[in-house]
């Protein structure tokens, strides 16, 4: 069982490598080797098998050629360029969230081999006039470039699945916090540094009102609920490979609640509130009212609470002093 995750850098991308590395095993198979690609040679992670880092352009077709080949069994496509990111440069959204996604599915499909790929999408697909609660049959309607990207991306996926070039399934994830690190480019960023920078001991900027409602996953479940999106029967994933990943509404001033609950009241002093316009207008296009029922029947699942999501920052994440 060979494994390549394209976004191996990232987060997410890196938190699934640590996990599979732990477990050995993936769809039933030990795991025999692990490819990391991104961008920018991502970090290496321990494992009882080989473990190699590379760079590659999902963009570039001979870029993705030469980290993906016959024995690549499972593909984790993470790359992507982020929200606000794409609503700033639309030729590079399209470039790297359409073109790149093209890219890798034409390479799976030269080589004939019939690989699982594994697809992260957004709830970005989702916006407009549709009335909630979102369900798995809502048609796709997003109000942004990226979301628009990310839909092209889930049509691929099927259109590929049904012809029998790829084992395709796609999860539209929730927005994942408490993510470490540093603020990205990602419209939601502020939806962890609001609790990362004061559990950090440092200032953080709220750009939203504190009732601002949204659909929210840790980044520990959304690695479990990956893992597990990867070992679904092919003949479970039914005519749409497409489904939300479980997740949880919840307001802003809930999760801060959350973080209070769990450390006390001195992180949410660090909290300014300063309305930023553009933020607002890109996310409260975005719907939080997600009802994912065929992934829960499928055995995926979401934070019991926030309080959760909180704890595990705290225990995975968390610098140490």
């Amino acid at each position: 069982m060979n494994i390549l995750i394209l976004g191996g850098g990232g987060v997410v991308g890196q938190k699934l490598a640590q996990q599979l590395a732990q477990r050995g095993t993936l769809r039933g198979q030990d795991i025999t080797k692990l490819v990391l690609a991104d961008i920018a040679d991502p970090a290496p992670v321990q494992a009882p098998f080989p473990v190699e880092t590379t760079t590659c352009d999902i963009a570039d077709p001979a870029s993705v050629a030469a980290c993906l080949d016959t024995d690549t069994h499972v593909i984790y496509l993470l790359a992507a360029i982020v929200s606000s990111h794409a609503e700033e440069d639309f030729d590079l959204g399209y470039k790297i969230n359409m073109t790149g996604t093209i890219n890798v599915l034409d390479r799976a499909r030269a080589l004939g081999t019939k690989p699982v790929v594994v697809f992260t999408s957004s709830l970005a697909v989702f916006g407009g006039e549709v009335p909630d609660p979102i369900t798995d049959h809502t048609f796709l309607n997003p109000q942004t470039s990226y979301g628009t990207q990310k839909a092209i991306g889930e049509m691929l996926i099927n259109d590929y699945s049904r012809k029998g070039f790829v084992d395709g399934r796609g999860f539209r994830l929730p927005t994942i916090s408490v993510r470490p690190g540093k603020p990205n480019r990602a419209a939601s960023s502020f939806m962890s540094s609001i609790l990362r920078e004061p559990l950090n001991g440092q200032e953080a900027i709220c750009p939203v009102d504190d009732d601002f409602l949204h659909y929210y996953l840790s980044p520990r479940k959304c690695v479990d609920n990956l893992i597990k999106g990867a070992e679904l029967a092919e003949a479970d994933l039914g005519m749409n490979r497409n489904m939300m990943m479980p997740g949880k509404i919840w307001s802003v001033r809930q999760l801060i609640d959350a973080m209070t609950a769990v450390v006390g009241p001195e992180p949410a002093k660090l909290i300014r509130w300063e309305p930023d316009a553009d933020i607002q207008y890109i996310v409260k296009g975005w719907r939080y009212d997600q009802a994912p029922e065929k992934s829960l029947k499928l055995g995926l699942s979401a934070d019991e609470s926030f309080e959760d999501n909180i704890r595990y920052y705290l225990e995975d994440d968390k610098p140490k002093a």
